[in-house]
């Protein structure tokens, strides 16, 4: 102890020398705090850019998409580029298909699920199952209603599947296309508008019609109110998630254009499961007069089938 205290005294002993030769001289303590960067000192003064950030997902997101890009750097022709969009597991989709049924206030989707690895696995599965549960469904919900009565014979409609399958693959994939297209232009007039990627925004679509699977399902239930209720309520859950994965991307835009893009986006999402529901499982029964005929005893019958 005696030798580090000599040479404490020492060190203090040479510094004291080398004051006194150059005044100007600067001196740098170990207690001394370190200096904050520029650019954190600036994140520092504008409290509300941390919660942009994480709402837009402009921070460490885009080190991931960076990363996303690299992954995905394979020529399009060949089956390692696709391949990539497919490479998720099961935990991944099931936690994304929970954030689209239980979409967290103030959380943006494709920030807590989707920009460290946006996949097509999920949101084909979940439109292929959603096409065979309304085409079925709808073929049940038929047969429930017409059940007992004697001059119905249940004839399964194949075609449910073919129409189904075309609207619900033409939203999930036309209207992206569209809301990306729209992104990059208005990012093209508007610095701070954020823009997806399209298979980020394919991505969103697809998890979010996860909802109307068992609201499908349900739709057998031959009441109309209960049908009306459960389109209310999957629209609120889907439509949440729309809403707060897009809105933060087009507030910096002008407002009236931002609250007409969420809107329009509301809309066609209402016009998907009304549409479905009153095709497929409203529909009115239509009455197909049954050709007169003639007896031998001089008389006509005329029967009905529905």
């Amino acid at each position: 102890s005696a030798c580090l205290v000599m040479y404490l005294f020492a060190e203090f002993d040479d510094a004291a020398h080398l004051l006194a030769a150059n005044p100007d001289a600067t001196t740098i303590s170990i207690d001394e705090p370190v200096e904050i960067p520029k650019n954190q000192h600036s994140r520092l003064q504008e409290p509300g850019r941390e919660e942009d950030d994480e709402l837009l997902g402009t921070d460490d997101s885009d080190k991931t998409e960076l990363l996303a890009g690299q992954k995905k750097s394979a020529p399009f022709w060949t089956f390692e580029y696709y391949q990539t969009f497919f490479d998720v597991d099961t935990y991944q989709v099931l936690d994304r298909i929970k954030g689209s049924v239980f979409p967290v206030p103030g959380k943006n989707f494709v920030r807590l699920y989707i920009r460290s690895n946006p996949d097509l696995y999920g949101p084909f599965w979940i439109c292929a199952t959603l096409v065979f549960t309304i085409a079925v469904s709808g073929n049940l919900s038929n047969f429930f209603i017409h059940l007992g009565k004697p001059t119905y014979h249940y004839v399964p409609e194949f075609r449910k599947v073919s129409i189904a399958a075309t609207t619900i693959y033409a939203y999930a994939w036309l209207v992206p296309l569209a809301l990306w297209g729209f992104l990059m232009w208005r990012n093209s007039k508007v610095m701070n508008i954020v823009s997806y990627s399209f298979l980020e925004i394919v991505c969103v679509y697809g998890y979010s019609l996860f909802i109307y699977i068992p609201t499908a399902i349900l739709w057998i239930i031959p009441q109309k109110v209960v049908r009306w209720v459960l389109v209310v309520f999957s629209l609120c859950l889907s439509g949440s998630v729309l809403v707060m994965t897009f809105w933060p991307a087009v507030r910096d835009d002008n407002r009236r254009i931002a609250v007409a893009t969420v809107a329009t986006i509301l809309l066609l999402h209402a016009l998907l499961a009304v549409g479905c529901l009153a095709y497929f499982f409203d529909a009115p029964e239509l009455d197909i007069p049954a050709p007169i005929i003639p007896a031998h005893n001089g008389t006509t019958v005329i029967t009905k089938s529905h």
